[in-house]
């Protein structure tokens, strides 16, 4: 993430965050190298622990030479056979669109850095079972925008109820928003030490 040592100090400014940098260290996550393949496991991942997204994952690797696959070689494999790999109905169909959009170039993953937030957004969410959540997991770890809060993210949720003391009510949310009003415009390097806290072995 550019700017790295500015967004340390001014989030240090938060008690809560302060403790956490000083805990983990500096944390800065490097982009994928290809988005595309970053984006699949997303979709793979979704709704699912680490555990369970990789299994899936490596067991879709499979199906292609090398473990390497590209929009043609998905399309070219059933619905069934993604199913048999541990990812629901929606998912296999989710990919398949996703790989129909990259071909056709409705979807254009090169093109996102030219587009805001809200652009990148509503640019993913046209594919099939991509929500606002894995839209917001792009703009924070492949193009590294600094300032992205996901507020419907369990994890973002949970870690306020660890940290901050929150109730997980109605009123979370809202919490959640004013308490990260002060992190601006670096919100989403917050939101790494946030995850970072909820880590186990």
């Amino acid at each position: 993430m550019q700017n790295l040592k500015s967004a340390v100090t001014h989030l240090k400014k938060d008690p809560v965050l302060k403790d956490l940098i000083d805990r983990f260290g500096v944390i800065n996550y490097k982009p994928p190298q290809d988005r595309f393949t970053n984006l699949v496991s997303e979709i793979i991942g979704q709704q699912l622990s680490g555990k369970a997204a990789d299994t899936i994952y490596n067991r879709f690797l499979t199906l292609f030479p090398k473990q390497k696959f590209t929009p043609d070689l998905i399309l070219d494999i059933e619905d069934l056979t993604l199913r048999n790999c541990g990812m629901s109905w929606a998912k296999a169909r989710s990919l398949h669109d996703l790989s129909n959009k990259i071909i056709s170039k409705t979807v254009q993953l090169n093109k996102l850095d030219q587009m805001s937030d809200d652009e990148v957004i509503a640019h993913l969410t046209q594919v099939k079972g991509i929500g606002r959540w894995t839209a917001e997991m792009k703009l924070m770890f492949a193009l590294q925008r600094p300032d992205i809060l996901p507020l419907d993210d369990v994890g973002i949720q949970n870690a306020f109820v660890k940290n901050y003391g929150f109730k997980k009510d109605k009123r979370l949310k809202t919490k959640i928003l004013k308490t990260a009003k002060s992190w601006q415009p670096y919100r989403t390097l917050a939101c790494w030490y946030l995850w970072k806290s909820l880590d186990n072995k």
